[in-house]
């Protein structure tokens, strides 16, 4: 992901940080223009619609010009940060001729890449991320957009000088950069937008441009067409906001990143998978003691053991007995693929927002190393640092609502899986228990599952043999 350019002076291109993602948000630079890097150091940290993820520079040198500030949303391929690999000082100012060739990248395919001076590139997968690899050979581009013009060359070196720490600097454009629904939204609200200020890289026009510049202004008549005189078309419901709002009393939060994978992902799942969920109450009152024995056990020393352990594992044990629910839809194919491995999901709530790392092969896993792998995904997970390979190939997925005190829910699939289990709050209830009423530890458990590959007695069963085991943990013995 690096290119040639002028002399010594080489550029570090946007990689796919994910398999397939097209685009990722510059969260920190962790470099400025004339530090000194070297060969592995992290420059900056990105976020994709799946982790945030740090990037290493592959090579020593002095930097030489940052091409986009912190927060903004950069297409793979966009060459991002230059380095003079001769180790000269950094220019006093950069070069405003190199702005149009990254306003060409910027939304170019990965038939721009050939013939634009590249270095050769080895076989194989390069280590462009701190423990991730990319293959070369799946790395998929926006195509060119040609429908708005490149920036002007006085724009271009307005825009490049404030992001490189020279100051802002005023250039006049014939016409604002701006996308066709910025201009669609612009049209409805009223908005000039000659009269916006710009904030998008390049000097584009964002929808937060525009309702910034229409904050102020009071409700207006229907806006008219400037062609036909007729009333212009409402805007879209998905970016449907009133003619002007109060700030004080609301707040817009741009959807990126992963909170947008997310709901794209629940969307496609929601409206193609037929979920059907079912619910079982269950006491679990010895697999809460066997939890405590356990935190006593030399062997789990140092480890995390709690409910969320044993819950995993019963899962596991009633996939092995019903492996049929271990499977996909493969809808080109038209075939239900059976999984003879199982990657076990846990949904994570992070600062980021929702994760779903899994397990990898935790089939095969003792219960000491189920134990270990678990507290290192909440950890990672916590902190931030889940790796996109850590969220890819999932099979079955465990989401633990009772940690808010919720008592079930009916969670949807993740995408490409066939099942999940909602697991409730764990709390004392009256319970009758060799004819007794006594207080004991109820939990309720909901699996949804897909409809098309699992039937209501496959979904029944799996859910009963979980229970089963959460009731007598000795099972986890005679059934494994």
């Amino acid at each position: 992901m690096t290119t040639m350019t002028e002399g010594s002076v080489r550029e570090f291109k946007m990689p796919d940080v994910g398999e397939g993602l097209t685009e990722a948000e510059i969260l920190k630079w962790y470099v400025q223009v004339g530090d000194r890097v070297t060969d592995g150091q992290v420059v900056c940290e990105v976020e994709t619609a799946k982790a945030a993820v740090e990037l290493p520079i592959p090579y020593d040198g002095v930097v030489r010009e940052l091409r986009f500030a912190e927060g903004t949303t950069v297409d793979v391929g966009t060459p991002i940060i230059t380095v003079d690999v001769g180790g000269g000082a950094a220019p006093a100012a950069p070069a405003a001729s190199a702005v149009p060739e990254q306003a060409a990248g910027a939304g170019s395919g990965a038939g721009s890449e050939a013939g634009s001076g590249e270095e050769a590139k080895p076989a194989g997968r390069q280590p462009v991320l701190v423990g991730y690899g990319v293959a070369t050979s799946s790395t998929r581009r926006r195509p060119r957009r040609t429908a708005e013009p490149a920036p002007a060359p006085e724009a271009a070196a307005a825009v490049h000088s404030e992001l490189n720490g020279h100051g802002p600097a005023q250039a006049p454009r014939e016409r604002p950069l701006a996308k066709p629904p910025v201009r669609k939204l612009a049209k409805d609200l009223g908005v000039d937008l000659a009269t916006v200020t710009p904030t998008g890289p390049d000097g584009i026009v964002t929808r937060e441009d525009v309702h910034a510049a229409a904050a102020p202004r009071p409700a207006a008549e229907p806006v008219t067409g400037p062609e036909s005189g007729a009333p212009a078309s409402p805007a879209p419901a998905s970016a449907s906001a009133p003619v002007s709002y109060d700030p004080a009393r609301e707040t817009r939060v741009p959807v990126k990143g992963v909170r947008k994978a997310t709901a794209a992902a629940m969307v496609s799942s929601a409206f193609t998978a037929p979920h059907v969920t079912e619910f079982v109450t269950v006491d679990v009152t010895r697999t809460m003691k066997l939890v405590e024995e356990l935190r006593q056990d030399k062997e789990f020393a140092g480890l995390r053991v709690n409910p969320l352990l044993l819950i995993a594992k019963a899962l596991l044990v009633a996939i092995r007995r019903h492996p049929e629910i271990n499977a996909s839809w493969d809808e080109a194919a038209q075939e239900i693929v059976v999984k003879h491995y199982v990657n076990l999901g846990i949904a994570a709530a992070t600062p980021r927002g929702l994760l779903v790392p899994n397990i990898k092969d935790a089939h095969a896993k003792t219960l000491p190393e189920l134990a270990e792998a678990l507290g290192e995904l909440v950890s990672t997970a916590r902190e931030g640092r889940t790796s996109p390979a850590a969220m890819q190939g999932g099979t079955v997925t465990i989401t633990n609502v009772g940690v808010f005190g919720v008592d079930t829910g009916t969670p949807i699939l993740n995408p490409g899986e066939s099942a999940i289990l909602a697991v409730g709050a764990i709390k004392p209830q009256p319970w009758v228990h060799k004819g007794k009423v006594k207080p004991r530890q109820v939990t309720t458990l909901a699996l949804s599952f897909d409809h098309r590959l699992v039937d209501g007695e496959l979904g029944s069963k799996v859910l009963a043999d979980v229970a089963a085991v959460l009731e007598q943990p000795k099972r986890l013995i005679t059934w494994a």
